[in-house]
C-alpha cells in the first residue's frame, strides 16, 4: 500500500552525467563486485573448512564477510543494471525495501566491528579467561544481537519513511535509496523522522564508534605495560587489521553522512557514497584475511584439498 501521495516510484540517477563512460564504469563496477563476492565466499568456506581457524576471532570475521557479501548485493547489481539500461526507475516499496537491507547490513557491519574490538580487549587485557569470556555461544549471541539491534533500527525507519507524502521531484542522486535523501525529497513535516535520526539513529551508530575507542584505549594502554619492545609490537600487530577495516568503515560513513552540511552536494554525494558500499566490501578480506599468515596457510590446505578432490 503505498502512501498517500502522487509519487509512486523514482528515478536513480546514478552516473547519468556521465553516460559517454558508461562502458568502462559497467566494467569496473562488475570488476570490483566480482572481487568481493570470490573474495567474501572464499573467506568464509576457509574459515568454515579449517579447523585451526574455529577461534572466535575468525568466527566473527566469516560473519563480517557474509556482511559485505550481501552489503554489495543490495546495490551493485541494480546499479549495473540501470547503467546498461533504462532500468533507472524503482517502485516506492522497491526503495523502502532497498533501504532497509541497506540500513540492515550498514548497522550489522557497525556492530560486528565493535563486537571484534571486544574480542582484541579479552585477548590483551584478560587473556587467561579468554576462553571463558569468549564461549561459542556468546560468540553466537552477539551476532545474533547484532543482527536483531540493526533490523530494528532499520525497520523503525523505514516504517517512518513510509508515511511521508512525495509530490514533486522523484529524482534520487544516488545509486541506491537511502532515508537521508528521501528526507530531503519528501513534502512532508520531516521533523518526528529527522528527529528519531537525531536521536535513536545517533545513539545506534555512535554507541558502537565509542565502545570500539574505549576498548582501545585499554587496550593500548595494556599494551604500554609490556617491557619488551618487540613484545607490545607483537602484541599490538594483532589489533592492526581490525584498526584499518574501522578507520576504513568509519571513514568512508562519515564522509557520507556527517560531513558539514554547506559542503553537501547530492550529485556528488552518490559518487563519494561508492568507497562505502563498493570499495569497503571489496577490501575487507584483504584487510582481515589475505595478509594473514595462519589464513594465507589455511587457504593453501583448503586449494589442495579441492585440487586433491577435482583430480579423483
Amino acid at each position: 500500500m503505498y502512501p498517500n501521495n502522487q509519487t509512486t516510484e523514482f528515478i536513480l540517477l546514478g552516473f547519468t552525467d556521465q553516460q559517454h563512460e558508461t562502458i568502462g564504469i559497467f566494467l569496473l563496477f562488475i570488476i570490483i563486485y566480482v572481487i568481493t563476492l570470490i573474495g567474501n565466499i572464499f573467506i568464509m568456506v576457509v574459515i568454515r573448512c579449517e579447523p585451526e581457524l574455529d577461534t572466535p576471532m575468525y568466527f566473527f570475521i566469516s560473519s563480517l564477510s557474509f556482511v559485505d557479501f550481501c552489503f554489495s548485493t543490495v546495490t551493485v547489481p541494480r546499479l549495473l543494471a540501470s547503467l546498461l539500461t533504462e532500468l533507472k526507475y524503482i517502485s516506492f516499496t522497491a526503495c523502502l525495501t532497498q533501504m532497509f537491507f541497506f540500513g540492515v547490513l550498514g548497522i550489522t557491519e557497525e556492530f560486528i566491528l565493535a563486537v571484534m574490538a571486544y574480542d582484541r580487549w579479552v585477548a590483551i587485557c584478560r587473556p587467561l579467561h579468554y576462553t571463558e569470556m569468549m564461549s561459542p555461544r556468546l560468540c553466537k549471541a552477539l551476532v545474533v544481537g547484532s543482527w536483531l539491534a540493526a533490523s530494528s533500527h532499520s525497520l523503525l525507519h523505514c516504517i517512518s519513511t513510509s508515511k511521508l507524502s512525495f509530490c514533486a521531484d522523484n529524482h534520487i542522486h544516488h545509486f541506491f535509496c537511502d532515508v537521508t535523501v528521501l528526507l530531503k525529497l519528501s513534502c512532508s513535516d520531516t521533523s518526528t523522522n529527522k528527529l528519531i535520526i537525531y536521536t535513536e539513529g545517533t545513539l545506534i551508530i555512535m554507541g558502537p564508534f565509542l565502545f570500539v575507542v574505549v576498548s582501545y584505549i585499554m587496550i593500548i594502554s595494556s599494551i604500554l605495560k609490556i617491557h619488551s619492545g618487540a613484545a607490545r609490537w607483537r602484541t599490538f600487530s594483532t589489533c592492526s587489521s581490525h584498526l584499518t577495516g574501522v578507520s576504513l568503515f568509519y571513514g568512508t560513513a562519515t564522509s557520507i553522512y556527517f560531513r558539514p552540511t554547506l559542503s553537501y552536494a547530492l550529485e556528488s554525494d552518490g559518487i563519494v557514497s561508492v568507497g562505502y558500499f563498493v570499495i569497503t566490501p571489496m577490501l575487507n578480506p584483504f584487510i582481515y584475511s589475505f595478509r594473514n599468515k595462519e589464513v594465507k596457510e589455511a587457504m593453501r590446505k583448503t586449494i589442495q584439498r579441492i585440487l586433491s578432490t577435482k583430480n579423483k
